[in-house]
């Protein structure tokens, strides 16, 4: 495990995992949440993000990030100021869940994705639900999806490779020893 990947577990597991019932995005409950958010919007902890993500990724040829707001928001914000940093354009892009009734009406904010290869993010999946409605919009808007990357990986394995998609993950639920 490299130092930024290791760093960035810690990290999780300090501030992000919450101990308790609660009821997920899928529908599903645990006996634990993970909130990502915790940490991708941290000052210390969203530089790690970025890193880790863009490593993880490193095999895959993209210009732009994002996917279904609000778990990919700080997400693909943490990996453009990590590429940034490294001397890499890359562009990020928010994927509403529903069309604006106002204004430019754009399911997609940001970049126009349209004959761009995207990579598809996420902060945690457990149905693969939400990147999933992501890359259906990309694909609607014109984008090349190259794959999907989150997080944590709580289970949503089978759903992107039925969707036939490349799935990278930088941590399951057991790196978080739970």
């Amino acid at each position: 495990m490299t130092d930024a990947r290791e760093a960035l577990l810690r990290q999780i597991k300090e501030k992000a995992v919450v101990h308790g019932k609660v009821t997920l995005s899928s529908g599903l409950e645990a006996d634990y949440y993970v909130d990502l958010r915790r940490v991708a919007l941290d000052g210390a902890a969203a530089p790690l993000v970025g890193q880790v993500m863009l490593d993880l990724t490193a095999d895959l040829e993209y210009d732009a990030v994002g996917g279904l707001t609000l778990g990919a928001d700080p997400v693909a914000a943490a990996m453009l100021h990590a590429a940034a940093a490294r001397g890499r354009s890359l562009d990020a892009f928010v994927v509403r869940k529903t069309g604006k009734a106002h204004g430019l009406q754009r399911r997609i904010e940001g970049p126009d994705v349209a004959g761009r290869r995207v990579l598809a993010v996420e902060d945690t999946s457990t149905t693969g639900g939400s990147v999933l409605t992501a890359v259906e919009a990309l694909r609607e808007a014109g984008a090349e999806v190259v794959g999907v990357a989150v997080l944590l990986e709580r289970g949503a394995a089978g759903a992107i490779a039925d969707a036939g998609l490349s799935y990278h993950y930088a941590y399951g639920v057991g790196d978080l020893g739970l």
